[in-house]
């Protein structure tokens, strides 16, 4: 599998996006945010964790017009695989790639700690590491993961099994307790919590983990 991970200026879980990444098995290639195309033989673009551009604005809103975005937004066009976490599931959210908005946490709050998490859909590239129903322990670090989606919205991503990952208990105040969310065609995941700083012991446990390798068993045999 063919890797290509994101840096903005304000990134700060990128080099562990990387690590995970490689760790799994990935080819690994660094993209800068000014750069206007992606490697050659692309398989997933993953979006760091941060603050990119400062969160001026809206978090995730200056990405969505970087000069790599255009070619994000391409290669998800073609059906490549794209994986935003935290930071980067609101730069996708931005780029219109997944519904719904990150608004600011219930009570105003930072968040910053150990979540349980119940994997609601295992059939997808992304959580086919894992079974339907398993709870999951990830940790969270955001101000603004308080995911929010119109009641039409919501019933079209219940109607049509989007919902990734739920949180076990109410975190920053997400409809439906929501945590991750599929693309229509299950290859783009966003998602708060960040399963790169969960795949070593050292790091508090390896829940994230099957994550990475699961994905790049997919790719690998794809």
């Amino acid at each position: 599998m063919k890797a290509a991970v994101i840096t903005f200026p304000g990134s700060n879980c990128d080099r562990d996006l990387a690590v995970a990444l490689e760790q799994a098995g990935a080819q690994v290639a660094r993209v800068w945010h000014k750069d206007q195309s992606l490697p050659d033989g692309t398989d997933l673009v993953a979006v760091p964790g941060g603050f990119s551009y400062g969160d001026y604005l809206r978090c995730g809103a200056i990405a969505s017009h970087s000069p790599i975005a255009a070619a994000l937004r391409e290669h998800a066009a073609r059906g490549g695989y794209v994986l935003g976490i935290c930071n980067g599931f609101q730069v996708l959210t931005e780029l219109r790639l997944l519904p719904g908005a990150l608004m600011r946490n219930a009570g105003l709050a930072y968040v910053c700690k150990p979540v349980a998490l119940q994997v609601v859909r295992a059939d997808s590239s992304f959580t086919q590491g894992y079974t339907q129903g398993q709870q999951i322990t990830l940790p969270v670090a955001h101000h603004d993961g308080n995911y929010q989606i119109d009641a039409e919205g919501l019933a079209q991503l219940q109607g049509e099994d989007r919902i990734a990952f739920r949180y076990a208990a109410g975190v920053n105040g997400s409809v439906d307790d929501i945590a991750g969310v599929l693309s229509a065609n299950r290859r783009v995941l966003g998602m708060m919590p960040h399963p790169e700083r969960a795949t070593d012991p050292a790091l508090g446990g390896r829940d994230g983990a099957a994550m990475f390798s699961a994905l790049a068993d997919r790719l690998v045999t794809a």
